[in-house]
């Protein structure tokens, strides 16, 4: 009769731990997840309930009270859920394994016996799925469980000295953040291990896989990191015309260009190809209108905001350009919404968008059509020149540092006796990708090293840094000369 009794108090007790082992599975994965906000709600909830007596009222905020102690140290109570949770699993192996000694059973029997009851709990823990519990409804989990949870941690102070460690590693690591800005920097970091775990069990296709994790990387990506910087934006000062400016459009290939007054710091508004066409379709007097009667407000943006947050303000706002301001007040740049997208599905191109050529092409008996990228050193053995440039590597940068500006199709410069000119861009950006290069005649005694412009073009008066990050070698202002009226 006394075996019968001990029988039956061990199975009590082993389903006891199984369910134990299964409320700290839950917690273990509901604590990561409980922030104070949703506590500090749930306590606003609970004082304007109604139908609560005070008794009751009273016992729920200190089970809230206990929750928040409990997150206070989120990884040392997770350990303690954890610890607890193997020693379950052990102890109920143990249990059925002294039942069946108990039952008369040989030592292999005992010991199959037990190893079958670790793998049965462990296939319900995996049937159950408490951790998925616990991360849909982390605070009623740990509401439910806080006193076991607290008994659990109660038990391991050893785990608060791991705990303690690991806060101070992640406090040198991050700095100070609030808790939801620790919790949903948990949850990015555990959205990417699931897509990685996704592509390797080849269950997504490996570009829809690369864009689910450029959509986690969007709050981690600052506006300055992708927009087109002031040194490369093309704009049009207020004096000119509506003839100006279209002629500026048709050769940049930009339809919203950013108006400016004396620089590109005294910014005056933006102007929009459509605009434009819409005044000047059908009354072609309103071509020498100025510019500045077309001009909308800009949309102003800091150089440091998310780009999460700016692609969900320019949706809110209808805007598709965004004029980027520094930390001092000055223009940084300009972003569009193109280039928030870009950020998640890369490149994008239109019909209209040329591709460039791999190799320089002879098109005339002593002219090449070079790609933007052709290295200078190319350049002198086709032509047998010594150009002497060492801040620039391509014939792109040598153009650039000779205008001083960013080129456009059509802008022009001589240097060494030979005449270089931007015939074809490429990409969104518009940015020039093929230059044509031809023996310049020249009136003896002329400077070969004189740079000629043409265009209707204004760009910034920055000129500390050309193009493809090379230094400028005339930082001086250029005002006088950066914008000359030519033909489109």
């Amino acid at each position: 009769m006394t075996t019968i009794v001990l029988i039956a108090l061990l199975a009590v007790v082993a389903a006891l731990l199984v369910w134990l082992s299964l409320s700290m599975a839950a917690a273990e994965g509901a604590v990561s997840r409980v922030t104070r906000a949703s506590l500090n709600n749930r306590i606003l909830e609970v004082q304007t309930d109604q139908e609560l007596t005070q008794f009751s009222r009273m016992k729920k905020i200190d089970k809230i009270h206990k929750v928040q102690r409990l997150i206070a140290d989120r990884f040392a109570t997770s350990g303690s859920c954890a610890f607890f949770r193997i020693v379950c699993n052990v102890f109920d192996g143990v249990l059925v394994a002294s039942i069946v000694s108990l039952c008369g059973g040989v030592l292999w029997v005992q010991l199959v016996s037990g190893i079958v009851a670790g793998v049965f709990i462990g296939v319900v823990s995996i049937l159950v799925r408490p951790r998925s519990a616990g991360a849909v409804k982390p605070v009623d989990i740990m509401l439910r469980h806080v006193r076991v949870v607290g008994l659990a941690v109660a038990l391991t102070p050893f785990a608060k000295v791991g705990g303690d460690k690991v806060n101070k590693r992640h406090h040198h690591e991050q700095s100070e953040l609030s808790d939801d800005e620790e919790l949903e920097k948990l949850q990015l970091e555990q959205g990417r291990a699931t897509i990685d775990r996704l592509v390797e069990a080849n269950d997504f296709d490996p570009e829809v896989s690369e864009m689910l994790r450029n959509v986690l990387t969007l709050s981690e990506t600052l506006t300055r990191e992708i927009m087109v910087p002031r040194t490369d934006m093309i704009c049009i000062e207020r004096g000119q015309n509506l003839q100006d400016f279209l002629q500026l459009c048709s050769r940049s290939g930009f339809s919203r260009v950013p108006v400016i007054g004396d620089d590109v710091d005294d910014l005056v508004g933006m102007a929009y190809l459509k605009d434009a066409v819409r005044a000047t379709a059908f009354n072609p007097d309103a071509m020498t209108r100025d510019v500045e009667s077309i001009i909308r407000n800009p949309m102003l943006v800091p150089e440091s905001k998310p780009v999460d947050d700016l692609f969900h303000e320019m949706q809110r706002t209808r805007q598709h350009v965004a004029i980027v301001v520094d930390e001092y007040g000055g223009i940084a740049g300009m972003v569009t919404i193109e280039d928030t997208i870009e950020q998640i599905v890369g490149e994008l191109e239109d019909e209209h968008d040329r591709t460039q050529h791999s190799e320089p092409e002879q098109i005339g008996e002593h002219t090449w059509r070079m790609p933007a990228r052709t290295p200078i050193a190319d350049l002198e053995d086709i032509f047998e020149v010594d150009i002497d440039e060492d801040d620039v590597d391509t014939v792109y940068g040598l153009l650039t540092k000779l205008l001083g500006r960013v080129p456009i199709v059509g802008a022009s410069a001589v240097t060494r006796g030979l005449r270089m000119t931007a015939v074809d861009s490429a990409g969104r950006r518009k940015k020039v990708s093929t230059i044509v290069v031809e023996p310049a005649h020249v009136e003896p005694g002329e400077d070969t090293g004189k740079q000629q412009q043409i265009g209707g073009q204004h760009v910034n008066d920055r000129h500390d840094t050309a193009q493809d990050g090379h230094p400028s070698q005339d930082g001086q202002d250029n005002t006088a000369n950066r914008h000359e009226q030519g033909a489109a």
